[in-house]
């Protein structure tokens, strides 16, 4: 079988599956497992490269291509062409997180590319990531060994659960950008609530969404876990510096008791694959610090003003 993925998580429950061998495209994102990274480059960023960019740049430049319908993403058609897919893992959930499936079925016809099995993973709740490994299982001949992924998944998710109930609520915000402001959506709230949080700001099965400094104040966090999509721990770390030069920011719960923490987003939260639960384990640490095992060094860390 010969497996194109157009999604980074994807590319990691392929890997899990122990399909790897079987990979032969990926994205520029697909990093992990670090193999991945020796596989062809069939998508590429659309965005301005070079000097790193701010995330006000970052956003306007999404917002501008979004505005005049252009993509954000490159597909190298002509070498999906010459890889010629059996199956091709995409997605419609976020334009800005990767190529949607929609796109990707107009090139496959454009270039000629008709037989290949197009599946698109679209979680919107925790459950739904975790169900995403069985679809892919299911479709890439590994039934089985996705149940037994899943299944080893749940127990870590259920014993997080389990300890979170007997713990006092906690206000949490998480947020998932800097400027402008964005409150984490998708599937986080539910992380949020079974770490025995009150999730702030979003709803469940709701999108990320963008908010004003004075709702975050006016929200009045207990905790703040930064955690920029797309950007690793040093970056979502500088990224996080900032907060504290926003006055109503300061005057959060969180930002005074100093709970406010910065982790890697790409790996434990962004992407809706196997990792989403290490991203779990994460949060119940920053939300009940007292009752939860510290994380793997690298994963998260304290902003300190």
């Amino acid at each position: 079988m010969r497996i194109v993925s157009l999604l980074p998580s994807a590319t990691e429950i392929v890997y899990a599956l122990g399909l790897g061998d079987d990979l032969v495209g990926v994205t520029y994102e697909c990093d992990y497992p670090s193999e991945a990274t020796s596989k062809p480059v069939v998508v590429k960023s659309a965005l301005p490269q070079g000097r790193p960019l701010s995330s006000r740049e970052i956003d306007d430049a999404v917002r501008d291509r979004m505005d005049r319908k252009e993509p954000i993403y490159v597909l190298e058609k002509e070498l999906i062409h010459q890889l010629e897919p059996d199956v091709i893992l995409t997605q419609d959930l976020c334009r800005v997180c990767a190529v949607p499936s929609g796109q990707v079925q107009e090139a496959l016809e454009e270039i000629g590319v008709r037989d290949a099995k197009v599946l698109s993973l679209d979680p919107h709740t925790f459950d739904e990531v975790l169900e995403g490994i069985r679809a892919v299982g299911a479709v890439l001949g590994r039934a089985e060994r996705a149940d037994e992924i899943v299944g080893a998944l749940r127990a870590r998710v259920e014993a997080v659960r389990a300890k979170a109930l007997r713990l006092p609520s906690i206000r949490v915000l998480c947020q998932e950008w800097l400027d402008p402001p964005f409150a984490a959506g998708h599937w986080v709230p539910d992380m949020v609530e079974m770490v025995g949080g009150v999730n702030l700001l979003t709803g469940k099965e709701q999108p990320s969404r963008v908010v004003t400094w004075r709702e975050i104040r006016d929200a009045n966090p207990e905790v703040v876990v930064f955690m920029p999509c797309g950007y690793y721990l040093e970056e979502a770390e500088e990224e996080a510096a900032q907060l504290y030069r926003n006055a109503e920011f300061v005057e959060t719960p969180a930002a005074r008791e100093g709970t406010v923490f910065a982790v890697d987003a790409t790996s434990f939260f962004s992407r809706p694959g196997p990792r989403i639960v290490d991203g779990l384990e994460i949060l119940a640490w920053a939300v009940h610090p007292q009752a939860f095992p510290e994380p793997p060094e690298g994963s998260i860390t304290r902003v300190e003003r």
